[in-house]
């Protein structure tokens, strides 16, 4: 790190998005989701501890933070996928708490994984038309009766096919979805979620084993959601990528929330640095992705 940063954790006001100072736990004018201390354990290990969090409407929310800092598995708890020791948290104003993970998709919430969840051994557009809500022939007494859901079912290809084609995926919807690349599932699992019409997608680490030729287009993938009116929260270790996109930043270190901003005050923020870094801290935070750490630096540098 050069010698003439200073960093700040001085709190500083960023326009529309939140009330007040940017700070851990800030309110925001519009929260679609908000997490109040939601806390896990593993043993003798607190992997989260969130005493309150509140994602912006209509923005792009990045979630960062080291290795090991409880950033998936916060996700996996909002999202029904594991559950909380303790703590409270809605969504559009409706508790999430006890409601089990396909019921928090129907209801406009949808996640992708950091190892994407497609089903190999079905086509790229059975994949999509799984994701559709509300399907007639899903009932087995419906099921015998074509007439029933042979329109839905004509209706949610033709919706497939042109997500597919806007993901450049058409040409491959006929195949295995084992024989795509890692970027390609990725791409299958963004579009599959889109044919919920969620409100609120979060993705982990879309960018993570991508090859470089993709970057780019799940890049614009991502901005294209929220030009489409959809919230967006997602983790990611690509500092690059967060100062680009995102137009607010959550940083967990440790299971807590340690600062939040925009992404130019939080890569300069001094909470931030030590969470990368390992500074200030009684106990190790473990070892730091040396990428991440140089990424870091190189944007605190390029904003002197």
């Amino acid at each position: 790190m050069s010698s003439d940063i200073t960093p700040t954790n001085k709190p500083v006001k960023t326009v529309g998005l939140h009330v007040g100072d940017a700070a851990p736990g800030c309110r925001k004018v519009d929260p679609i989701l908000i997490a109040d201390g939601v806390k896990r354990t593993f043993g003798g290990l607190t992997a989260v501890d969130v005493e309150h969090v509140e994602i912006p409407r209509g923005a792009i929310t990045a979630l960062i933070g080291p290795n090991g800092a409880g950033k998936t598995t916060f996700f996996n708890l909002l999202t029904g996928f594991d559950k909380p020791d303790s703590g409270t948290w809605s969504f559009n104003g409706t508790s999430l708490a006890h409601v089990p993970a396909f019921k928090v998709a129907r209801m406009g919430l949808i996640r992708t994984f950091q190892l994407t969840k497609a089903l190999a051994l079905l086509s790229v557009m059975d994949n999509m038309k799984l994701g559709a809500t509300g399907q007639l022939g899903e009932n087995i007494f419906r099921a015998l009766l074509p007439f029933l859901w042979r329109k839905q079912d004509e209706d949610i290809e033709a919706k497939a096919l042109e997500l597919l084609a806007r993901f450049k995926l058409d040409a491959k919807k006929d195949d295995y979805a084992a024989s795509l690349s890692g970027g390609q599932r990725k791409l299958l699992e963004m579009a599959r979620a889109l044919m919920s019409d969620p409100k609120l997608v979060m993705l982990d680490e879309p960018m993570a084993g991508v090859n470089p030729a993709l970057t780019q287009s799940l890049l614009d993938h991502v901005l294209g959601l929220k030009a489409e009116g959809m919230t967006v929260l997602f983790v990611e270790h690509d500092m690059h990528m967060v100062r680009h996109i995102a137009d607010w930043v959550i940083v967990m270190a440790e299971g807590r929330v340690v600062a939040e901003g925009d992404p130019r005050t939080v890569m300069e923020d001094q909470a931030v640095i030590d969470a990368y870094l390992g500074a200030h801290h009684d106990t190790d935070l473990g070892q730091t992705d040396t990428g991440h750490v140089e990424a870091l630096k190189e944007l605190i540098d390029d904003e002197q």
